[in-house]
């Protein structure tokens, strides 16, 4: 029964909170075909891999540390795969290849490739400023650069719309969010391209940033210029989202206490894309053989811009590590009502890891174990502690 009531709250919440949407309405999701993991050559080839992955995925499954689908591939190959634990714990329905999850942060990867697919169309300048798009932007030196890169000091929307909207059953959309920073010019933390700082706020005004542009809808946009276009038959955001399809999961606690949900699910481009862990391996299948995007654009968003971030960075949309390294990885983790990712890229042999978790397990966040597994023999107790938070 809550099971239900929170399914058809949050349905109601997001067709009344975006009502000014004109998409081509909700889609109805299929279950994936179960692809092909890997050939009997493969399998041979990988054999010490994939005992190594399967001995440390259950080794934390058992220990009610892991609930999550994973995904590893090398380039278009996909090594392993598999689901452990529950998609809807009160129905005690396990996950499967099918399960559908919130990607809570790594949605912000995907704004971001929007972002870029308007800059090779020329309907955009990364330098532009905000408010040549949008008129009623009130911070004037703003640009979408600045937006994407998270250096606009712009204060995070789930802090100060609390402190200017008291009415607490109303449910927000991203235009509600742009409408009160205009009407109330919360101040800046600091000023743009000064420092670093992580916030939502650039990502829920670059979902707006690519209506305004495309004369489309955030999801139509995403969903004609990249879902369909990529095969990824299986994604779409929160707006259009069959919400009683049975392959979507649930959030919960790590003591399987179900998440509802809050006034903030209605903004998107930050979170609220939901997919499959395939759907997202032919995202960053399609990025290694850039079939999005030009090598020269991509190159822009793996960029480290902010100088005075040391042992990390953030580029356009992705995290960074060892930037002077052959052994580069681009990422994304994400965190929001029950859900934990993480997206993870090494470039120079077109790596990609995805664990999606619908409970909040840190140690979805642990991807050194899985590197470890990949490359040679697991370091147990050396970095037992060790996570990465979104």
């Amino acid at each position: 029964m809550k099971y239900i009531i929170s399914t058809i709250l949050l349905s109601f919440l997001i067709v009344n909170c975006n009502q000014q949407e004109t998409s081509a309405g909700i889609i109805n999701y299929k279950s994936p075909e179960k692809p092909t993991i890997y050939s009997e050559i493969d399998s041979i080839k990988f054999e010490k891999e994939i005992f190594r992955l399967d001995t440390l995925f259950k080794k934390m499954h058992k220990q009610n540390q892991f609930n999550a689908n994973v995904l590893i591939a090398k380039g278009n190959q996909i090594i392993y795969q598999k689901s452990f634990g529950y998609a809807v714990k009160e129905k005690n329905k396990i996950l499967t290849d099918s399960s559908i999850f919130q990607l809570a942060s790594v949605s912000k990867v995907i704004t971001s490739i929007g972002i870029l697919i308007l800059y090779e169309q020329g309907k955009l300048h990364l330098d532009k400023r905000v408010c040549d798009i949008l008129p009623e932007f009130p911070y004037k030196q703003i640009t979408i650069k600045h937006l994407l890169t998270h250096r606009s000091g712009l204060p995070n929307y789930t802090y100060f719309c609390c402190d200017y909207l008291k009415d607490e059953t109303k449910q927000l959309c991203n235009k509600d969010v742009f409408d009160l920073m205009a009407k109330y010019q919360p101040k800046q933390y600091h000023n743009q391209d000064t420092r670093f700082n992580y916030s939502n706020t650039n990502y829920a005004l670059l979902a707006l940033i690519i209506e305004r542009l495309s004369g489309k809808t955030y999801s139509d946009f995403l969903t004609q210029e990249l879902f369909i276009p990529l095969g990824m038959t299986h994604t779409h955001t929160l707006i259009n989202l069959d919400f009683f399809n049975p392959n979507l999961t649930f959030g919960y606690t790590t003591n399987f206490k179900q998440l509802g949900n809050d006034r903030f699910d209605g903004v998107v481009g930050d979170k609220g894309i939901y997919t499959t862990t395939h759907d997202l391996f032919l995202l960053s299948a399609a990025l290694y053989q850039h079939k999005l995007l030009k090598p020269e654009t991509q190159a822009l968003a793996y960029k480290p811009y902010s100088a005075e971030k040391k042992l990390s960075n953030y580029g356009f949309g992705w995290r960074m590590k060892n930037m002077n390294d052959q052994l580069k990885e681009v990422f994304h983790n994400g965190w929001w009502h029950g859900y934990r990712t993480a997206f993870h890229r090494r470039l120079n042999d077109s790596l990609t890891i995805i664990v999606l978790s619908n409970t909040l397990n840190k140690s979805v966040y642990s991807t050194w174990r899985i590197y470890a597994a990949i490359d040679g023999p697991i370091e147990t107790d050396i970095a037992a502690n060790k996570s990465e938070d979104e």
